[in-house]
């Protein structure tokens, strides 16, 4: 079978020798045929736009309908990225880094300047249809706390959220300094986002000016706890995206969540510092984080691109936090894309498989692998709350990504840019959007 010939019928219809990695299946489905990277065969059953069966793959089945025969292909989850900026991406070439992070900071604040209601609309579609035709069903996107626009961000985000929802459930966490959250203006951003349902969002990283008086991270994260906490809200904090191993702030944060009894989910987000620490504080550090129960995302591809970046010079570390030993800790921990052609990093597509695959050559994810693709899947799904996104499972929506690819390897060594994806069971006929549609 070749992949261009595959048509989808109209349902009921069964996907037959699909290969499935288990870490995207529930613990009681077995498959057949298990391989080496922790896939196995099963067939699909779909009706309705829902999965009715899934059951190893058999020569003979009971399934009523149409058969599609994948010969072992692999089909995957449609997959989640936790942390997205849609309002500052698709701002090239209108915008010109130069790569790094302080001009980075002020061509997107000069950019703010031309964020009117309808161009916030059409850069956000058009993220939101790169990323769904991809194979994205879940988005958390940060949204800048821009002073008296603030509320015009989050206005032009519900009317997305609202009209994406059956295709891409969205989120939306407030990002602004940390120090804003202790003026009225960062109280009265903090009640704009719980009543627009948002999760409350900070950048420890203000405190990296080295004349900033440490002990005033604790009296900062005891306040954002506060109004957090007060609200209900959810948090996810920029954290210690620096490269001075002196302004490394996660342990603090921990600390707080402990000493404030904080009871909502905080993610932490970057935290490229840690990697620069030594090894007994990065082991003391990763334990505390552990017993306050935080859970981490990790962006590969702008911080590889953004770190130790010096004209002329090239890079000498990696810009990338320690996924390895925070795995080991039993902490969950997410890839996700980040900044998509926008002040801080001018490439990208929403493609979560493409940052499956640049993830696991980035961290070295690959010997085991078998559990490396949840991280693209049912580990951000858990940690952003939305269920049946990211899995598959029987009565949960047909929402699939049929590669050509037959194992991890073959999807690691190509693109994939070939894909089918399936939405209730139908597939998605919509190309990528024209970059000339944003001119």
């Amino acid at each position: 079978m070749r992949h261009e010939e595959v048509t989808i019928p109209a349902s009921p219809y069964c996907l037959r020798r699909a290969r499935v990695p288990h870490c995207f299946l529930p613990a009681d489905v077995q498959g057949t045929a298990p391989y080496s990277d922790g896939s196995c065969l099963l067939d699909i059953g779909i009706e309705s736009g829902r999965v009715v069966q899934l059951a190893a793959a058999t020569s003979q089945s009971a399934f009523q309908g149409s058969d599609i025969d994948l010969e072992g292909r692999m089909v995957w989850p449609t997959l989640v990225d936790m942390h997205a900026h849609l309002d500052k991406g698709e701002v090239i070439p209108r915008v010109q880094p130069d790569g790094t992070l302080n001009r980075a900071a002020i061509l997107n604040a000069a950019d703010q300047a031309n964020w009117s209601d309808e161009d916030l609309s059409r850069r956000m579609e058009f993220s939101l249809r790169c990323a769904y035709v991809q194979g994205v069903s879940a988005i958390r996107t940060h949204l800048d706390y821009r002073g008296n626009a603030t509320e015009k961000s989050w206005n032009v985000f519900q009317t997305l959220r609202n009209e994406w929802n059956d295709r891409i459930k969205l989120q939306a966490a407030g990002l602004a300094l940390l120090d804003l959250f202790s003026t009225p203006a960062g109280v009265d951003f903090a009640d704009l986002i719980a009543r627009n349902g948002g999760i409350l969002g900070g950048v420890t990283d203000v405190l990296a000016d080295p004349h900033t008086a440490k002990g005033d991270i604790d009296r900062l994260l005891d306040k954002f706890f506060a109004i957090a906490g007060n609200r209900g809200l959810d948090v996810d904090l920029h954290t210690d995206q620096t490269s001075d191993p002196e302004l490394f702030h996660l342990p603090n944060i921990a600390k707080a969540v402990i000493r404030t009894g904080f009871t909502g989910k905080v993610v932490v987000d970057h935290c490229v510092n840690l990697a620069l620490q030594p090894d007994d504080v990065a082991r003391e550090t990763i334990q505390l984080c552990a017993e306050a129960g935080l859970a981490f995302v990790t962006l590969p591809t702008p911080m590889m691109y953004l770190q130790d970046r010096t004209p002329g010079r090239t890079p000498r570390w990696r810009g990338v936090t320690l996924v390895h030993e925070i795995r080991a800790a039993g902490i969950p921990i997410a890839l996700a894309g980040d900044n998509c052609r926008d002040s801080w990093y001018p490439y990208g597509n929403h493609d979560m498989v493409d940052i499956f695959r640049q993830g696991v050559r980035i961290f070295q994810l690959d010997h085991p692998v078998d559990q490396t693709p949840a991280m693209v899947g049912p580990v951000p799904a858990s940690i952003i709350g939305v269920p049946n996104i990211g899995s598959i499972a029987q009565g949960a929506a047909a929402r699939l990504i049929l590669f050509r690819a037959r194992t991890l390897n073959e999807i690691l060594s190509r693109p994939q840019s070939d894909r089918i994806v399936l939405d209730r069971g139908k597939r998605i006929a919509d190309p990528l959007p024209d970059y000339t549609e944003l001119d």
